[in-house]
């Protein structure tokens, strides 16, 4: 049997502003539902191997990227300074701030995922590079072509 991880056993940081999906608009609920096994964890796919895919996150002030999940191992690392806000599948928000080439790395068991938002809530165009690992515990999921 896998053990699940909640997510407050991750390493997340920022400011909580939420629980219990305090906040959340209708829309908001009905995206995390329609995107609840996105694999499009960045606003563009740089490169991808056996081993590796490689995305950018790129958001302009007031700029959202849709509810994503990730199920492989990864590390993102902030390109620029900025602020998001992110709201998680377990109801909380969260305020993060980033320094450029700050760099969070997550592990995920057998059957763990993250499923969240970004929205940039600060003055300027944030940034980050994303890579997921391909041989986690995890098998990655499929990409829409968009």
């Amino acid at each position: 049997m896998t053990e699940t991880r909640f997510l407050s056993d991750l390493p997340l940081a920022g400011d909580l502003i939420g629980t219990n999906f305090e906040g959340w608009s209708d829309d908001l609920r009905r995206e995390f539902e329609e995107y609840a096994f996105d694999g499009n964890v960045g606003s563009r796919l740089l490169s991808e191997n056996d081993r590796v895919r490689v995305w950018e996150i790129r958001l302009a002030p007031g700029e959202r990227w849709h509810a994503h999940r990730h199920v492989l191992d990864y590390f993102w690392t902030a390109v620029t300074a900025g602020r998001s806000r992110q709201h998680t599948f377990d109801g909380t928000t969260r305020e993060v701030s980033y320094q450029p080439g700050e760099t969070r790395h997550f592990h995920f068991g057998a059957g763990e995922y993250l499923l969240h938002d970004i929205e940039n809530v600060g003055d300027g165009e944030i940034i980050f590079t994303t890579v997921e690992h391909m041989n986690s515990e995890n098998p990655p999921l499929p990409l829409d072509e968009k």
